[in-house]
């Protein structure tokens, strides 16, 4: 490179060519093929028949880790063919049970291709990712292998403000921190501008979260809420956002504990500055402003793997429109199966089921509160709702204007849908239920640009309170009837698709509501305490899978 093309290459045109320790990147095929030869091993002696019959043996294996690279969408057929003849011939179930359909799907519910490659883990990296991230060894979460607390608490006693760090850490040559005014439309679009080409991608990369100004203003700016954690970095020479980072105040029960915490999200850099670590330094910049406010724990998420999580969950997905979700690759129709069997099976209602189930309204909100944080002792990990809290997450986001004039089904800037149950008689409000709108980019799609994603939020009911021995059969009963309506005023909303995660109660409802597996994962992390893992995507203990989850990030 000549001396004058490295002049002109400032900050903004600065390319990642390196390998991120961090990333799955940088991994070669070897790890399939240890599998390989590590599943040929034999245990006889070492004799010429029996290297012979080990070399076969390997071979065999070789050519089917072979035909699992060869196919990235689809579980080829000999590994269909092998699975299907052993669990018929160690008789674990009927044959009448299970065919090579049930196999298939089986599969590739397990992700068995990203296994084979050596990509998968609860998060979509495996141990080896997680043991390389030195960042996080240094700070004050579980390490792998530590096990199981003997005892639930912070790792690093809390600071007075004094002994906190005052001055911001260094940044890289050429960039400077900001604080973003999300009050501010310019400084919002930048926000959006920034997360809309640079955040969170499918493993496929083909679609990518699109948060719209609305949605910024009712994620970030929570009761209570400090502009400080709203942490930006810009390009010195001219000051373009490359990168942002975000904190806003919870009050979270830990199982016994209730501890004030920042929720941590939309950590993002520019795809061309990757290569320059911003994303360790954001990290504890906002932890130095968190502490400055006196708040030592943190919770977040993740689609990857870092130390350590204490819970994993799994998206499920309802199809609402299957044409366009079918021509988006979002899903895809099933063998045996055609458009329009596809399209009937999932048809919805037209109308809710619920007597008395209206739009939630101001009047509401008291009821709404109360019935909330009753219901959430279900559960282990979970916010607690202030009056202001409440009114916040379920009202603020509502839209302007009237219904339609944002769209079929929708207010102006509409983010959040929250609906009530009142009894007729009594006016007692029962029930509620609540979902949020967060489309995506379909990537490099002109004739569907936007994917329509409703996302299910936080809803409760009476039935769950107080505990009784059906409780949780008349939990599900009631379930299924709030949201199965939540997905007919989704789909009169003209939403594509309505997700979930497997927590809370959702678990017994999403197979009858006709959700499908989905294959993103979301795991959970506790900045600064250490406790027992909680029951997700499965059962820890005598917890049944959700019930260990009820705090819902966005």
């Amino acid at each position: 490179m000549s001396e004058s093309h490295k002049k002109k290459d400032k900050a903004p045109e600065i390319i990642d060519t390196t390998v991120d320790p961090d990333s799955e990147e940088g991994h070669s095929d070897s790890d399939a093929e240890d599998f390989a030869d590590h599943n040929a091993v034999d245990a006889g002696p070492s004799t010429s028949t029996s290297q012979k019959k080990k070399k076969k043996k390997k071979s065999k294996a070789k050519k089917l880790i072979n035909s699992l690279r060869a196919k990235d969408d689809e579980i080829p057929q000999e590994v269909v063919d092998r699975v299907l003849d052993k669990v018929k011939t160690d008789g674990a179930t009927s044959s009448l049970e299970i065919n090579a359909e049930n196999i298939r799907q089986a599969l590739q519910q397990m992700k068995i291709m990203d296994v084979v490659k050596g990509k998968a883990g609860p998060g979509g990296l495996n141990a080896k990712n997680m043991g390389e991230h030195k960042f996080w060894a240094t700070q004050p979460v579980p390490q792998p292998g530590e096990g199981v607390p003997l005892e639930e608490g912070y790792i690093e006693p809390s600071k007075p403000r004094e002994e906190v760090r005052q001055e911001p850490y260094s940044l890289p040559k050429d960039f400077e921190w900001a604080t973003l005014d999300i009050n501010d439309p310019v400084q919002n679009k930048e926000v959006y501008d920034l997360l809309s080409l640079n955040y969170v991608e499918d493993d496929h990369a083909a679609f990518r979260f699109q948060y719209s100004a609305e949605f910024l203003a009712w994620a970030l700016k929570p009761p209570g809420y400090h502009p400080e954690w709203h942490i930006g970095v810009r390009v010195s020479t001219n000051k373009k956002l490359v990168a942002f980072i975000s904190g806003v105040p919870m009050t979270l029960r830990v199982r016994q504990h209730v501890i004030q915490v920042s929720e941590i999200n939309y950590l993002c850099v520019h795809k061309k500055l990757r290569s320059k670590r911003l994303a360790p330094v954001l990290i504890k910049e906002v932890t130095r402003q968190c502490h400055l406010k006196g708040v030592f724990q943190a919770i977040y998420t993740a689609g990857v793997v870092i130390p350590t999580p204490v819970s994993v969950c799994r998206y499920y997905h309802r199809s609402l429109n299957i044409p366009k979700l079918v021509e988006t690759k979002f899903c895809h129709v099933p063998r045996n199966m055609t458009l329009a069997r596809m399209i009937r099976l999932n048809k919805l209602p037209s109308k809710t089921s619920v007597p008395g189930l209206r739009e939630m309204q101001e009047k509401d909100i008291v009821a709404a509160t109360t019935l909330f944080n009753q219901y959430m002792k279900r559960f282990d990990l979970v916010p607690f709702f202030t009056l202001e809290d409440a009114r916040h997450q379920f009202l603020s986001g509502s839209g302007e204007g009237e219904i339609g004039t944002g769209g079929v089904g929708r207010r102006e800037g509409q983010v959040t849908w929250s609906y009530v149950v009142e009894e007729p008689e009594t006016g007692k409000i029962t029930d509620f239920f609540s979902f949020y709108s967060l489309p995506s980019t379909v990537i490099n799609n002109t004739t569907h640009p936007i994917l329509e994603a409703a996302y299910l939020f936080y809803y409760a009911t009476e039935v769950g309170l107080p505990p009784s021995e059906d409780q949780d059969e008349k939990v599900k009963k009631r379930l299924l009837a709030l949201v199965g309506d939540a997905l007919v005023v989704a789909n009169e909303a003209k939403f594509d698709v309505f997700n979930a995660l497997t927590l809370m109660d959702n678990v017994p409802i999403l197979q009858d509501l006709r959700f499908g597996v989905g294959d993103g994962f979301l795991n959970f992390y506790l900045y600064n305490w250490r406790t027992s893992p909680f029951a997700g995507m499965n059962p820890e203990g005598s917890v049944p899978a959700g019930k260990g989850i009820g705090v819902v990030m966005l």
